[in-house]
């Protein structure tokens, strides 16, 4: 009887420790292999765009770049990340007039959008006071208004998880965290970021057609303002917001203030010349990004057309485009130019960068 049971026993012992043999090969850790594979960046019909040659785009390092841009423990009581102030949904821009840093406190500025910043060649910040994106990122960390964190201790901080010593390990070929890597990650991953699916992009394309307004708005966005023939003058918008990023990559002041409370770009350049000029944004995604100008003065785009259109306000730097109109009695647009000015606008969205999964916390 016994010998009987211990027979139909030996298959089952022997089944159970096929099993448990092939369970611990499975959860066994297979180690790490840096293998750097280039990160293809989708740049749709703009041209390619003039990276760093000495941070050249992967996938690990754009994957560490997202981690790190959406985490918290970048700041000094782990309460926000770079993406608590530069929100996907929004542009990659804040809703806030000016974003709420550690401890509630408040900035200066109004949030940059950080899309299609590859084709930024010419400094960063409203003020361009960072020369290249990896200068930027590490700011808003031990900014006293932002992040509060100091470098060290955000590297101690990564050091200590092993997610973070196997990511460096994939992205740099070792496990060494450093604020240059970090600087490097975040880099990559701004870099990937990219916004070149508005309806107006497959309008060039010949994929869809602009309705009545859009066209119309369209018409007044490229052309040239000229007071001698109201019926043919444009809105000139083009003049500053050019090329397909809708940008000049430059300094300007737009005619905001006669007195200044923020000197803009004066302040990195030490120029006088330079005093109340900011960097000209890119206009995609403009309907996603409120509040408008640097300091966030305009809540919506009636507001900023209507600016151009008669709140012009001369000063010593402002730009000579803008005198030609503010000399001639505003850009004469009525009511109607103004809702189809802003229905084109509205076809620079890209619906797809507010939701894509690439972008969005791995968290």
């Amino acid at each position: 009887m016994n010998n009987s049971n211990n027979t139909k026993l030996l298959p089952v012992c022997l089944l159970l420790s096929i099993i448990l043999l092939g369970y611990g090969c499975h959860t066994k850790e297979e180690p790490l292999v840096y293998k750097p594979i280039a990160y293809q960046l989708e740049t749709g019909d703009l041209p390619p765009p003039n990276l760093p040659m000495d941070n050249p785009l992967t996938t690990d390092g754009v994957q560490l770049g997202r981690m790190l841009f959406h985490e918290k423990k970048l700041s000094l009581d782990a309460s926000i990340s770079c993406s608590s102030c530069h929100l996907q949904e929004y542009g990659f821009s804040d809703t806030a007039t000016f974003s709420k840093g550690v401890n509630d406190l408040r900035g200066h500025r109004q949030a940059m959008s950080v899309f299609n910043l590859a084709w930024n060649t010419n400094g960063f910040f409203w003020d361009g006071r960072a020369e290249l994106l990896r200068h930027q990122a590490l700011l808003p960390i031990q900014d006293a208004l932002e992040m509060q964190e100091t470098m060290p201790s955000v590297v101690a901080k990564l050091q200590a998880e092993q997610q973070y010593r196997n990511q460096f390990f994939l992205a740099f070929g070792d496990e060494t965290i450093t604020e240059e890597r970090i600087a490097l990650a975040l880099e990559q991953f701004m870099f990937s970021i990219v916004s070149v699916d508005s309806k107006y992009d497959r309008h060039l394309r010949g994929e869809v057609a602009l309705t009545t307004a859009e066209q119309r708005g369209k018409d007044l966005f490229f052309n040239e303002y000229n007071p001698s023939f109201p019926a043919i003058s444009g809105a000139d918008c083009a003049h500053c917001h050019s090329g397909k990023n809708f940008e000049n990559d430059d300094y300007m002041n737009n005619g905001l203030d006669s007195i200044f409370t923020d000197n803009g770009r004066e302040k990195a350049t030490l120029n006088s010349s330079d005093k109340a000029k900011f960097k000209v944004p890119s206009l995609r995604n403009i309907a996603l990004t409120a509040p408008y100008m640097h300091d966030g003065r305009f809540k919506t785009l009636e507001e900023v057309v209507q600016h151009y259109n008669t709140g012009l306000i001369n000063s010593p730097t402002i730009d000579p485009a803008l005198l030609y109109p503010y000399h001639n009695g505003g850009l004469m647009l009525s009511n109607q130019d103004i809702q189809d000015l802003i229905a084109f606008l509205k076809t620079l969205t890209d619906d797809k960068l507010a939701i894509k999964e690439e972008y969005s916390s791995p968290f």
